[in-house]
């Protein structure tokens, strides 16, 4: 099949990745390509994949229009409005079997329903108000499909889970994600965005209490919080090694002791978890959105926001049977089941789209 993939136009879907939406969108494409699919990425400027790329704004939106700055603002809205346009102009003129949106921009949806698109929606956040809508009016049009990531999502939306929404959970490459030989000098690991929502300052408060090592690494987002919050407690036990990708992010994560998950929100998935479980690495988490879920009898579950149970925790990281947590990453978190997941879904919204427009076409006849 040929799909059209629209991502997020935030940040570059580029590594080292800014955060899960824009490494689960590259995995995306990777897994296409590997089943022996025809993804062509419609992203930022500064986009990187093994597929085609049409990029459809000059510059990630964050370089130009920081988020935090530029929020609700009639200039960034017309940015996103003619980035995805031109997406569209792009799809409309080109033959696609399907659409998958991964862009949090819900006109996308009200589009296709009405040309008959057929559109396969990951939602990786939980609703928020015109997204809400744009799904909620999208019930029952069977060639407009949702995804959500986890089952804890799915009463973010519904009170019934309708017939065109179902559960794909973010898939990882378990054949790069794997254990490595040897482990590190006993430090635990907490990896993401540095941003309050994450957690990472209470993370560092529990490593502080338990006494053990722990080190930060990722792109500090918030650069107030960090200096606040993080970088006071910094020194020889808690250390920050940056943002780090590819095997050097991989190494980090496999030889340490226990990766620590710290969501102060209701977190859609948590990619980091199942990145650490494929390394056959316990998770230690607060227990908020889909943590549950992801890391099952992997790890330990934390009340959310409870630093000292999180600190006991610390000190004594879960012990898990050789090979436990990375069956689990195999059996339900790597790309292949994942990309498995959005056929099934674009199937379901070719043959709906199908029947609609032949219903179409009988209207006009």
């Amino acid at each position: 099949m040929k799909i059209a993939v629209i991502s997020h136009i935030r940040h570059a879907i580029a590594p080292p990745f800014m955060g899960g939406m824009e490494a689960h969108c590259a995995s995306l494409c990777d897994g296409l390509l590997s089943a022996g699919h025809e993804p062509v990425l419609f992203a930022p400027e500064g986009s990187r994949a093994d597929c085609e790329i049409v990029p459809i704004c000059d510059a990630p939106y964050e370089d130009v229009l920081p988020w935090a700055q530029w929020r609700g603002t009639e200039r960034l809205d017309a940015y996103q409005r003619h980035a995805f346009e031109k997406a569209w102009d792009h799809i409309r003129a080109r033959s696609f079997d399907a659409v998958h949106n991964n862009s949090l921009y819900p006109e996308l949806i009200t589009t296709a329903v009405v040309e008959g698109v057929p559109l396969v929606t990951s939602q990786h956040v939980p609703p928020f108000g015109k997204m809400r809508e744009a799904v909620h009016k999208a019930v029952g049009v069977g060639h407009v499909r949702q995804t959500v990531t986890s089952q804890s999502q799915l009463p973010l939306w519904f009170d019934e889970c309708p017939s065109n929404m179902a559960v794909v959970h973010n898939g990882i490459d378990c054949d790069f994600w794997r254990p490595q030989v040897g482990r590190g000098d006993g430090a635990l690991v907490w990896t993401g965005r540095i941003t309050p929502n994450k957690g990472t300052a209470q993370a560092v408060r529990a490593a502080m209490q338990a006494g053990v090592k722990l080190d930060l690494v990722g792109s500090i987002e918030n650069e107030i919080y960090f200096e606040q919050e993080v970088a006071p407690l910094l020194g020889k036990n808690i250390r920050y090694l940056g943002h780090r990708q590819g095997g050097e992010l991989r190494d980090i994560v496999a030889r340490a002791r226990a990766l620590c998950v710290t969501p102060m929100w209701e977190e859609p998935f948590g990619l980091v978890a199942a990145e650490a479980l494929a390394c056959d690495i316990p998770v230690i988490a607060f227990e908020r959105g889909a943590m549950a879920e992801v890391v099952g009898d992997c790890g330990a579950l934390i009340a959310p926001g409870d630093v000292d149970a999180l600190a006991r925790a610390m000190a004594d990281p879960p012990s898990l049977d050789h090979g436990h947590a990375r069956a689990r990453a195999l059996k339900f978190f790597c790309t292949q089941t994942m990309v498995e997941g959005y056929v099934r879904e674009y199937c379901r919204a070719i043959s709906a789209a199908s029947a609609f427009r032949a219903a179409d076409g009988a209207r006009a006849a």
